[in-house]
């Protein structure tokens, strides 16, 4: 550990380029650390090759093109680069502990910017763990990764803008899906129409325009459309080979060789969690999130977390944060005042508010219902472990009292994923059978190595001395 790095970056996503850009361009010595092989993080992944892919950028759309735009910003900006690099332990020193080419190596920073994005929420349901069950973003990486696609069979299943999006995508490819089931309810929709006046501003109005396209388009293709879905079944022994469920007008089934199932996207609070920053619960997106101030700065001295992993808003969102954490980090290194700090930010304040301002409509919108949140005994909710919801049922009734307590029972949480999986679910689970609050229940406690690291990258390390 030779070089005292002004800023780590972790992610290189659209918060993460941004952030990173700006502070290379003012002069701080910034590394930005990322898991992919190349900068975009999920939103963008691949851009850089497929932007040489007039197909495929045709097929995924102006807005994935716009992430070309971010990469060759930061490339350009000098900042240095650690693709493949996967970080293990963080700690509140601002010690940034990380594996890549087989050996670990400790980083120290002056500030961290935390911009490990999000994660799709877990659908828990019955038969989500058969072969031929992902996410809907995951059949999005496949697109942008190596341009597969099934060639029929597709279902996609769940609520959330994203459905709808990859169902263009493959429709673009070639590929017409064979359902869609939407799980968004009619009450849900009623009640997000108090927040319509504030989504109607310059920015929002395009997001709702573009949702009314991409639904239209849906309907020409004469892609089958289930509203009001409930009771999502997959069916099949060895591997998915049909969905049933319920519609207001009665059961219905469809056959699938691939499922995708959605009901957004979380923030990724690992690292967060790891360093004991403060959390809250947030009802209207339906997960924990850092206590940020305006800044990005977290309870942990140092610390700044910009994009979705301090609250969903977006890929362009998310860029705004970046370069307005980054502002703050170059008033904390004393490089720039606060009056320079406040002007800088300015212009990314404004577009982040109005991309901020669809939100609460959203969020109402796709709402994920309760079976979700909280699934029939018989589902399988930690993936590791195997253990089903019922079993988190069980040791509640037994006095188990939070999800620290629900890991000595039952191992939950305790697999290579971490609790990333399962640790909505569970708390959920635990909460509603006590019948109190999540943020009375908590969340896992999360200790390193957040991702697995084996004895020989420990071994191969240099230890400072």
């Amino acid at each position: 550990m030779s070089t005292v790095w002004d800023a780590i970056v972790i992610g290189a996503g659209p918060a993460g380029l941004a952030a990173a850009s700006l502070l290379a361009e003012q002069g701080a010595q910034v590394v930005v650390l990322d898991e992919q092989p190349a900068p975009g993080g999920q939103i963008y992944r691949a851009i850089e090759a497929g932007q040489a892919n007039a197909g495929l950028l045709r097929i995924l759309g102006p807005e994935y093109a716009h992430g070309g735009t971010l990469a060759a910003r930061f490339r350009a900006s000098g900042a240095s680069y650690r693709p493949g690099t996967q970080v293990w332990q963080v700690t509140a020193e601002r010690e940034v502990w990380v594996t890549s080419g087989g050996r670990s190596e400790l980083l120290q920073g002056r500030a961290v910017v935390l911009a490990t994005g999000a994660m799709e929420r877990p659908v828990p349901v019955p038969g989500w763990t058969l072969p031929g069950v992902m996410t809907a973003g995951a059949v999005q990486i496949l697109l942008k990764s190596a341009q597969v696609l099934p060639a029929e069979g597709l279902v996609l299943a769940g609520s959330g803008p994203l459905l709808s999006v990859v169902a263009m995508q493959c429709l673009r490819a070639g590929v017409k899906p064979a359902a869609i089931l939407e799980t968004a309810t009619r009450a849900d929709a009623l009640a997000a129409l108090r927040h319509l006046p504030a989504a109607l501003g310059r920015v929002a109005r395009g997001y709702l325009l573009k949702g009314v396209q991409m639904k239209l388009a849906l309907w020409r293709a004469g892609i089958p459309v289930f509203r009001e879905v409930s009771d999502i079944r997959i069916e099949g022994d060895t591997e998915a080979q049909a969905v049933s469920f319920r519609t207001p007008g009665g059961p219905r089934r469809v056959a699938a060789t691939l499922v995708a199932l959605h009901e957004g996207v979380v923030p990724m609070t690992q690292v967060t969690r790891s360093l004991g920053c403060e959390h809250v619960w947030d009802d209207a997106q339906c997960c924990f999130r850092p206590v940020l101030d305006s800044w990005g700065n977290s309870s942990v001295p140092g610390f700044l977390v910009a994009g979705d992993g301090g609250g969903i808003g977006g890929a362009l969102a998310a860029e705004h944060a970046g370069r307005i954490a980054a502002w703050e980090v170059l008033h904390q290194l004393g490089r720039i005042d606060a009056a320079r700090r406040d002007a800088g930010a300015a212009p990314d304040r404004r577009e982040l508010a109005a991309h901020l301002a669809i939100r609460p409509l959203l969020e109402r919108i796709f709402r994920p219902r309760a079976e979700i949140l909280t699934p029939a005994d018989e589902v399988v909710v930690c993936r590791c472990e195997e253990i089903t919801a019922g079993q988190v049922r069980e040791v509640v009734r037994h006095g188990c009292l939070g999800p620290n307590q629900a890991k000595s029972f039952l191992r939950a949480g305790m697999g290579p994923c971490q609790g990333r999986m399962c640790g909505l679910t569970v708390s959920a689970l635990i909460a509603a059978e006590r019948g109190i609050g999540m943020d009375e229940v908590g969340y896992f406690r999360i200790r390193p190595p957040l991702k697995p690291v084996t004895v020989g990258e420990l071994a191969a390390m240099d230890i400072p001395r």
